[in-house]
């Protein structure tokens, strides 16, 4: 009997819908694109959806999206391994603008 093999990251689960009624703004796997507006996931209201759901656990939400940072990367690379994607343009779009993002230091 083989064992089943592991998840390689989180499930795209949030942000949940809102509002409830509308669709929620998920990623269409394998491609990445949000279900409910087709612009590249997270898009700008799933960033925004996101920030509030996790605004009292930064950390939670910094594990998450570098968990489907993870998986993106590995989808859209299989899918396009040529012409997809960087994986600094998958860090920016996943993972750079989350809580523990770093601002420009200026000299004074």
């Amino acid at each position: 009997m083989s064992l089943p093999v592991p998840r390689l990251g989180p499930y795209p689960d949030r942000p949940r819908a809102y509002p409830p009624d509308q669709p929620a703004h998920l990623p269409i796997r394998p491609l990445w694109l949000c279900r409910a507006c087709g612009l590249p996931w997270p898009c700008a209201q799933a960033r925004l959806l996101l920030k509030a759901e996790y605004v009292d656990h930064p950390i939670d939400l910094a594990v998450y999206l570098s968990g489907l940072y993870h998986e993106a990367t590995h989808d859209l690379f299989r899918l396009n391994p040529h012409d997809g994607p960087t994986p600094r343009e998958l860090f920016e779009r996943f993972v750079a603008w989350g809580p523990y993002r770093k601002g420009i230091v200026q000299n004074q």
